[in-house]
């Protein structure tokens, strides 16, 4: 029997509110996978969502729909209408410019927001902001906060770089979003929502392992998953030596699931001789957990592979994995081969 070790794990207190919206340049025709979609998100848990076929900002959470008034919802959706306008136009752009045509999906995200600190007295000070765009799974362009310039880091991104960097207006109102107006409606979402934020929720922890192309290999795997908030410490290790990637290591980072709870991935290939020797670790703001391979060990055999950018996309949903974008960088599921449950 594995010991578990319950232990609190406390960190300083920072909220976040951030908003995404993912454009495809056609319908994919998937039962969920909206040609447009936009939510709001507070601490990682979506408070109110859009999408292109039933054309209203809606609530996501109770208490969003108990404390903001009906003209919220109203300006909102007008909002959301207007912005999946100018996703349609800028797609359009983006192709040709990029001499792409309609044959394959293209897709245009954006995402803002900001990240608060509380103070003693209970305030938020701004700690920071991300305003970034991409295009086809890749960094097109983001604001630099500190300096006040659109960041391109692609040759296509220049032309709008340029263009916005010209408008002062735009930078102006983008800086003052950032670090006013998002912080404001971040205090005021906190304030509402503050009992459920304060809940908590452990993760389950399983670990399996499954044939690898090698014979004498398997990937084993550490799946943490069902925990809230989304920080946590996921660690592999080898007779108690943690593993980096330097070992082979690979993670999903921490994604989120339909019920608002988070989960990640950690991988390595191994020996299968070595079995024994891996353990996996758990730190949660909740709970610290460590499982240890041995007999309970099960082999899963052969991969999801998608052969396609639509295919794979069919396979995540069906494994209710979600296209997300993680803290560094927007991700999509890519349009080659791969092994969908580690690229979404």
């Amino acid at each position: 029997m594995v010991d578990v070790n319950i232990q609190m794990v406390f960190s300083q207190l920072t909220h976040s509110l951030h908003y995404i919206y993912t454009a495809l340049s056609k319908p994919v025709g998937l039962l969920g996978i909206h040609q447009f979609t936009a939510m709001g998100l507070l601490d990682g848990r979506m408070i109110d969502y859009f999408d292109s076929e039933n054309q209203a900002k809606v609530p996501k959470q109770e208490w969003m729909r108990e404390r903001l008034p009906a003209d919220y919802w109203e300006r909102g959706t007008r909002s959301r209408k207007s912005k999946q306008q100018w996703f349609k136009v800028n797609i359009g752009i983006l192709m040709e410019r990029m001499r792409q045509n309609d044959s394959d999906i293209h897709v245009l995200q954006w995402m803002h927001g900001c990240e608060g600190e509380a103070n003693p007295d209970g305030t938020l000070r701004f700690v920071r902001g991300m305003d970034m765009y991409a295009y086809d799974g890749d960094d097109f362009l983001s604001f630099d906060d500190k300096n006040g310039v659109w960041v391109a880091p692609s040759p296509e991104a220049e032309p709008t770089k340029r263009k916005w960097d010209g408008v002062l207006v735009l930078k102006e109102y983008t800086k003052g979003y950032l670090e006013n107006e998002c912080i404001d409606w971040l205090s005021k979402f906190v304030t509402y929502g503050q009992q459920q934020l304060q809940n908590t929720s452990p993760p389950e922890v399983s670990l399996h392992a499954k044939t690898s192309t090698v014979d004498t290999d398997v990937l084993l795997t550490c799946l943490a998953t069902g925990f809230y908030p989304a920080d946590i410490v996921l660690r592999m290790k080898k007779n108690e030596s943690v593993l980096t990637a330097d070992d082979g290591l690979m993670s999903s980072g921490v994604l989120p699931n339909e019920d608002h709870t988070f989960q990640r991935r950690d991988h390595v290939e191994v020996l299968r001789s070595d079995l024994s020797a891996f353990s996996c670790e758990v730190v949660h703001e909740a709970s610290a957990v460590t499982r240890v391979w041995g007999e309970t060990l099960y082999v899963i055999f052969g991969f999801l592979i998608c052969h396609s950018f639509l295919h794979c996309l069919k396979l995540c949903w069906r494994a209710n994995i979600f296209l997300s974008i993680s803290r560094t960088k927007l991700l999509l599921c890519p349009t080659s081969a791969q092994v969908c449950t580690l690229a979404c």
